[in-house]
């Protein structure tokens, strides 16, 4: 079998502008790149972290506006070295959480969701 990564978590959204200053600013994704699909109707920004080779976040909007209230896809997950010192980070800023507190599962890993900006679940998540 060829070798094969997830290449990337597309994410449906209302306001792509809203959408990029929230995952940059707030959450420290770089913005790689937007475009307009060919249609001419949906529009695509693609974020990430560090190089060509990571998993990206793909916001969509244009595709389908009447969003349920948790978003297109239930969640995803940022790897963090730093559950609590981002927890106590995004408490500071205009973030609003899912979780009122830290989940630590029996295997030892740790996380906590907050929400983006159309009720989208981010999972900040440490191994």
């Amino acid at each position: 079998m060829a070798k094969m990564r997830l290449d990337h978590v597309g994410v449906m959204v209302k306001n792509i502008d809203m959408s990029i200053t929230f995952y940059t600013d707030i959450l420290g994704f770089g913005l790689k790149g937007r475009t307009l699909h060919t249609n001419g109707v949906i529009e695509l920004a693609f974020l990430g972290f560090k190089d060509d080779q990571e998993t990206e976040l793909e916001l969509i909007q244009g595709y389908n506006d009447s969003l349920p209230v948790e978003g297109k896809v239930h969640h995803f997950a940022i790897l963090v070295s730093d559950v609590e010192a981002e927890f106590e980070r995004l408490k500071q800023l205009n973030v609003s959480f899912v979780d009122e507190s830290i989940t630590t599962l029996p295997n030892g890993y740790r996380y906590f969701f907050v929400q983006g900006p159309d009720g989208e679940r981010i999972e900040l998540f440490q191994r």
